[in-house]
């Protein structure tokens, strides 16, 4: 992790912080939200596969299932929530065994984490998102009993490199996400400008994306809403421990520098009707790897999410 990215990442995350102006009173407690709020299950789930083309590689899979409970005030929403997730990345071929893995190839990696999270979201568009991230990085995170089981259920070719996967580490990271205006044009199209930045000894980054909706538009959870979106980000790039190892590891058998600046793009669907929520989009994910060509390294992911209040 160079000084010059920390500083980076330091320096979005002060701002995220430092442009939600507001005062403390006008939050209210867990204690009120857990009372008076209502609550929400949410499952995330990220596939490669599920574009039917049979292939992993690289960022495979994503899981994601926590709970929201929200407070809805005079045209704001108040949230606070917990997450427990796993991610799994491994080789362009799932098929290769551990001697002919290596560099500029993606080593295998799992993430296994946990978390809890604050957000509020205005009706105006403005909204802002602060967390935290306890886990565990390499074997511990199960990456391989998870990959192994799920392609014996669907009749996919098991993987064969795990023997090979980064070392074991705990991680912390913290993230920050903050959409400080939104851009309408008429009443069925907005663009929305968000910053976005992660740090730990996991993850360091820091981005900026803008999001395209056209269609029924609301700002707030709770309010229907059925609409198509288009995201583009830019993302720069200071520590990747599922590329280079864990920051405090040692002996990591095959580790890969990472690109300081990625791209990415998504187009998707969502609707929203108390009490579910589904999105469903497509991701196209640059290449995020420097000695090897973005033809290889580019790729393509389904990204849904479900929420049903409760």
């Amino acid at each position: 992790m160079t000084r010059s990215s920390t500083t980076l990442t330091t320096l979005v995350l002060c701002a995220l912080a430092g442009t939600v102006h507001v005062h403390a009173a006008d939050l209210p407690d867990v204690a009120r939200l857990r009372a008076e709020g209502a609550s929400s299950v949410t499952l995330e789930i990220d596939n490669d596969s599920l574009l039917l083309n049979r292939a992993d590689g690289f960022y495979t899979s994503g899981a994601r299932i926590g709970q929201r409970i929200d407070l809805h005030s005079a045209g704001r929403l108040d949230s606070i929530g917990w997450r427990i997730g796993q991610e799994m990345y491994t080789p362009s071929d799932t098929g290769l065994s551990p001697a002919q893995i290596g560099p500029p190839d993606h080593p295998y990696a799992g993430w296994l984490f946990g978390g809890v999270y604050r957000q509020q979201a205005l009706a105006d568009g403005t909204r802002w998102k602060l967390g935290m991230d306890l886990g565990c990085l390499g074997p511990c995170a199960g990456g391989e009993w998870t990959q192994t089981h799920l392609h014996r259920l669907i009749g996919q070719q098991l993987p064969q490199g795990w023997a090979k996967q980064v070392r074991n580490e705990f991680g912390a990271v913290l993230y920050g996400e903050l959409a400080p205006v939104r851009w309408k044009f008429g009443s069925a199209v907005d663009l929305i400008p968000v910053l976005q930045a992660r740090f730990g000894n996991i993850f360091t980054d820091a981005g900026a994306s803008v999001q395209l909706r056209a269609g029924r538009l609301n700002m707030l959870p709770d309010q229907p809403t059925m609409h198509g979106f288009l995201r583009a980000e830019a993302r720069a790039v200071g520590f990747n421990a599922t590329l280079q190892g864990g920051y405090f590891s040692s002996g990591n058998p095959h580790t890969v520098e990472p690109k300081r600046l990625i791209g990415e793009a998504e187009i998707g669907a969502v609707w929203q009707r108390s009490p579910w929520s589904i999105s469903a989009s497509v991701v196209r994910r640059g290449n995020e790897i420097r000695a090897l060509p973005d033809r290889i390294g580019t790729q393509n992911f389904v990204r849904l999410l479900f929420a049903y209040a409760l």
